[in-house]
């Protein structure tokens, strides 16, 4: 989640089966719906059936078999007894791309061609891609948003064309080659497949809102071409193979009038923007002066990693929204199903159910099947059932007279599309995934402002005021993942359950957590959570007995919670992923040391935090980790 640094004084304001391998509960589904031998090609980019198969089928012992850790307020990873964790890939280490290998300077006096050549900033969704089984494969991750006050020597002073660009280049994606050797991972440098897509790369754009009339800009007359993907958080992996990259507080990088539009105002643009300045060196982010500009933000971008010469392309057919996580099931005919979240309060859950079938060859020969589908969002009823309504142009209110003069609008303004429909706004539904019965979880982070003065009240599926500790929701489907109805419950509210307040009173079954945000079912059915508290409430009221963030591993059967790792000082936990046999997990520490009310003070990198380099008074640097069982067994087991 990218802090918004203009408006600061709420602490929980938001600034704004998953096909995670290949024995996935989506792959099960599509065997069990008797597609297995058009699925062994389908599922071919995700080598390794193998060795996964066998680590889904181990049995015998308990789901989650390790001892909890602590919570902690140290600057530091925390792992289980038995487990070892290594660093690698930070922010500013190079690569791999053939020629272009300048290191990382400690006093982040890089220049914005470098930044392009090495690892963005602020780690968020991740995928491993098999090269060699488990001993290499493609890292594919987010970059979320960038600290401006670390980013450069003195912070945001003489700001200039060129410290946007350098900001512009530590957004986006990388795509990394790692390989274990011996008992460590390292990247492969150089490597053929490295790449960086930033927020200044060229991206098509497919779907109905191509072209569209609100699409087109100066550079763009026709629409059909954007320059960058940014605020990238969430993500998803397809069965062809290729990765989905979703951006979410984007707003906050455009500055607006005084006076904006409605259509402006419900997606929040505001003078001046959210403090990172861009427009006053790159006018496409000065919506006075490029008011379509906004509207070419906030979609899905799907990505072939395995060809770095491949242009992105931002799928308007999944809707535009703030966009947290694009989670990929599969109907028993071999249709996509896509659940989204939109992290902001009050806003929605989404799914988009593809129109043809999944085609056996790749990401080329799927290459138009998210263009077309039918987008829906979710309303959740108090009786536990549920809805999912279609946003589909001249059904219901989406018509010309509501101002959705033809499809592509609808898809533009999904927000005021959502209003209308009468869809259950939520607090804050973030990550998605599905567990091996078919049941897919959402985490709802929080929402302070649920049932406080105007704001809405309670409702079955949000039923918390001042929902200050979030809680996961799950559902299942009534037949098919493109059913239109469903039946819901709440899996956890998050909390102490012995809170004297109500409303922060939660329902945990083991270890204590608050504030859900990632979320990750591997291949033996377990339930992976991260926490995203905020920096600026950590330690405080409700939240005293967190400590930092964390993992943690839930067995969806029995509701059991395990607190599996702590990070640390600042950070947030995001994304995870495994290899094939499921022996080594990745993660990603992202903002370590985040100041809690205020952009880093570039006098004083390390306040906060100096991991993971640990220099006194060094700069903190979101990485990822490499999690191992030191006996060489299967993450969690």
């Amino acid at each position: 989640m990218a802090k918004d640094f203009s408006t600061m004084e709420d602490s929980n304001r938001s600034s704004n089966p998953s096909i995670h391998d290949i024995s996935s509960p989506t792959r099960r589904t599509l065997l069990q719906g008797g597609l297995g031998a058009a699925i062994s090609q389908l599922l071919a980019p995700l080598a390794g059936a193998s060795a996964l198969a066998g680590c889904a089928s181990m049995g015998g012992g308990p789901l989650l078999g390790f001892k909890s850790v602590p919570v902690s307020t140290a600057d530091t990873i925390t792992v289980p007894e038995g487990y070892v964790a290594q660093v690698i890939a930070p922010w500013g280490e190079p690569i791999g791309l053939a020629g272009m290998s300048r290191a990382f300077k400690d006093d982040a006096s890089n220049s914005a061609d470098e930044q392009q050549a090495q690892m963005g900033m602020h780690h968020d969704g991740i995928h491993f891609y098999p090269l060699d089984g488990a001993q290499r494969g493609l890292l594919v991750m987010n970059h979320e948003y960038t600290d401006d006050g670390l980013l450069f020597p003195d912070g945001m002073q003489n700001w200039s064309a060129e410290k946007v660009r350098k900001s512009q280049a530590a957004h986006g994606v990388s795509v990394i080659e790692v390989a274990r050797k011996g008992a460590q991972w390292e990247l492969v440098r150089p490597s053929s497949l490295a790449r960086r897509i930033t927020a200044a790369t060229p991206m098509a754009v497919s779907g109905p809102a191509a072209g569209h009339a609100m699409m087109r800009t100066s550079a763009d007359p026709a629409g059909q071409r954007v320059l960058g993907t940014l605020n990238n958080c969430g993500s998803g992996i397809t069965p062809w193979g290729t990765y989905l990259t979703c951006e979410e507080n984007f707003i906050n990088y455009f500055s607006g009038g005084d006076k904006p539009s409605p259509h402006e105002a419900r997606w929040g643009l505001r003078k001046g923007g959210a403090g990172y300045r861009w427009h006053e060196h790159d006018a496409r982010f000065d919506a006075t002066r490029e008011p379509n500009e906004p509207n070419r933000f906030g979609w899905v971008v799907e990505i072939d990693p395995m060809d770095p010469t491949s242009t992105p392309v931002k799928r308007t057919a999944l809707g535009r929204s703030v966009h947290e996580g694009a989670t990929v099931a599969v109907t028993k005919d071999g249709r996509a199903v896509i659940y989204m979240g939109e992290d902001a309060r009050f806003e929605y859950i989404y799914k988009f159910v593809s129109r043809d079938r999944i085609q056996s060859g790749g990401a080329r020969a799927n290459a138009t099947l998210l263009d077309h589908g039918t987008l829906y969002v979710a309303k959740f009823n108090a009786d536990g059932s549920g809805q999912w309504l279609p946003l589909t142009h001249g059904q219901g209110p989406l018509t010309a007279a509501n101002g959705f003069a033809d499809p592509g609008e609808v898809l533009i303004k999904s927000r005021q599309a959502s209003d209308l429909l009468g869809a259950t706004k939520m607090d804050r539904p973030e990550w998605i995934d599905v567990d091996k019965n078919g049941w897919v979880y959402c985490t709802l982070t929080n929402n302070s402002n649920r049932g406080v003065g105007k704001n809405a009240g309670l409702d079955a599926a949000n039923p918390r005021a001042n929902n200050s500790m979030g809680n996961i929701i799950r559902w299942k489907e009534e037949g098919d993942f493109s059913a239109l109805t469903m039946k819901w419950n709440h899996f956890v509210l998050a909390g102490d359950p012995a809170n004297e307040r109500a409303e922060a009173r939660g329902n945990v079954k083991g270890d204590l957590f608050a504030c859900p945000d990632g979320l990750w079912t591997d291949a033996r059915g377990v339930l992976w959570i991260q926490t995203d508290m905020s920096t600026s409430a950590m330690g405080k009221g409700d939240l005293a007995r967190m400590g930092n963030n964390m993992m943690l591993a839930a067995d969806p059967a029995t509701g059991e919670i395990r607190r599996f790792l702590t990070g640390p000082s600042g950070c947030e936990i995001t994304g995870a992923t495994a290899t094939p046999d499921g022996r080594t997990m990745f993660i990603n520490i992202q903002h370590p040391g985040e100041s809690p009310s205020e952009r880093s003070d570039p006098a004083n990198p390390g306040k906060y935090s100096t991991w993971p380099d640990k220099k006194p008074g060094g700069r903190p640097r979101s990485a990822t980790v490499v999690i191992r069982k030191l006996d060489g067994g299967v993450i969690g087991s």
